[in-house]
């Protein structure tokens, strides 16, 4: 959900639906009480803040969202007539993300918009753990409780897409497909005998790794 604060109810309706027909979801405000009030119900993913505004200018805003635990992290890009170098400074300073100058093509605001929410948001984690089983997906270390476990490749990427999808049945089939590339009908043996080495190597943790007859095989559930 993107918020727009924008006094101008022509340009804040162009905004709005430039970014909608880009497949985002919009609100528009055009005093910063409405936004306030908004804010406070539903978070949003990014703020298009404009500085000269009827009840509240938008650095002070700005800072009043920097200093609240719940909006400090939500990104913003100023939108203003200024133009000077030291009124982009004062903006950035405060805590802006980005800083878009009017007259500004609506291109450049869904780009800019689009660029500031891939930077701020989280990197995927890349660690994954069930039970006493622990992933480092970005080292291909694998560890059962604190003891790390050699795994060959094709070992470690069966493991990575059972925990990628946890307590779902998958079959020989699309082990085939997903961890070696290819598909050949009837050949099953290449999966149960990865599988058996897996579970082995796993030891405690092997049993996660649930025969389901006649199918293929899942990660079970654990208890925490």
């Amino acid at each position: 959900m993107i918020y727009i604060l924008e006094d101008d109810e022509q340009i804040l309706q162009i905004e709005m639906y430039t970014l909608q027909s880009t497949g985002f979801q919009v609100r528009g405000f055009t005093n910063a009480n409405d936004l306030d009030q908004a804010i406070e119900k539903q978070r949003c993913d990014l703020l298009v803040l404009d500085v000269m505004l009827p009840d509240r200018d938008g650095l002070t805003v700005l800072k009043q969202w920097r200093k609240s635990p719940r909006t400090a992290q939500i990104p913003v890009i100023m939108a203003t007539a200024k133009g000077m170098e030291m009124d982009k400074i004062n903006g950035l300073d405060q805590g802006a993300d980005d800083y878009l100058v009017k007259p500004f093509g609506m291109l450049e605001m869904v780009a800019r918009i689009k660029a500031v929410l891939r930077r701020t948001q989280p990197a995927p984690s890349t660690m994954k753990t069930h039970g006493v089983l622990r992933m480092e997906i970005e080292t291909h270390q694998v560890y059962v409780q604190d003891e790390e476990i050699i795994l060959t490749l094709k070992e470690f990427e069966l493991l990575k897409l059972f925990l990628e999808h946890p307590r779902q049945v998958l079959s020989r089939q699309q082990l085939l497909e997903q961890v070696w590339g290819f598909s050949f009908e009837g050949e099953t043996r290449t999966v149960d005998v990865h599988i058996g080495s897996l579970r082995a190597k796993l030891g405690q943790a092997g049993d996660y790794i649930e025969t389901i007859r006649g199918i293929g095989y899942r990660l079970k559930e654990v208890n925490a």
